[in-house]
């Protein structure tokens, strides 16, 4: 096998925020939206819910505590949400302006060599401002 001088790879980059009042301001308009989705969601279940319900009973009422249970479980996986989202509403309107908030993370293709410090290249950061580019970090 031949000695091999440099090797590519996939490194993930961190992508970090500046808060702004229009990230803080973007950030609860997503929530408030995924809360709105998470009530429409819930509306739904309760409005078919009736209607599977009065057809199990027809059908099988032995199946109806079964399908309850389902339903319930349904309903509670959109509060369960829906609370978490409500948490960070309220974490989003305490963020500090100029603090630096992880937004993601983004792979990038890196030439790697023999004595290079591969800690320092899993370590780099993009940061952002207003969905700009502000900063490379190492």
């Amino acid at each position: 096998m031949a000695n091999v001088e440099n090797l590519t790879i996939k490194c993930p980059v961190t992508v970090k925020a500046k808060v702004t009042e229009d990230l803080k301001a973007h950030l609860a308009a997503e929530i408030q939206e995924a809360i709105r989705k998470a009530d429409l969601e819930l509306q739904q279940i309760e409005f078919h819910a009736k209607r599977m319900m009065t057809e199990q009973a027809k059908q099988d009422a032995q199946g109806l505590v079964g399908l309850r249970q389902q339903i319930d479980a349904e309903r509670q996986k959109r509060l369960d949400f829906k609370n978490h989202m409500l948490e960070k509403l309220k974490e989003t309107a305490q963020l500090e302006i100029g603090a630096e908030v992880v937004q993601g993370t983004m792979d990038r293709v890196v030439t790697v060599s023999i004595g290079d410090d591969l800690h320092k290249l899993m370590a780099t950061e993009i940061l952002l401002e207003d969905g700009k580019i502000i900063a490379f970090r190492n």
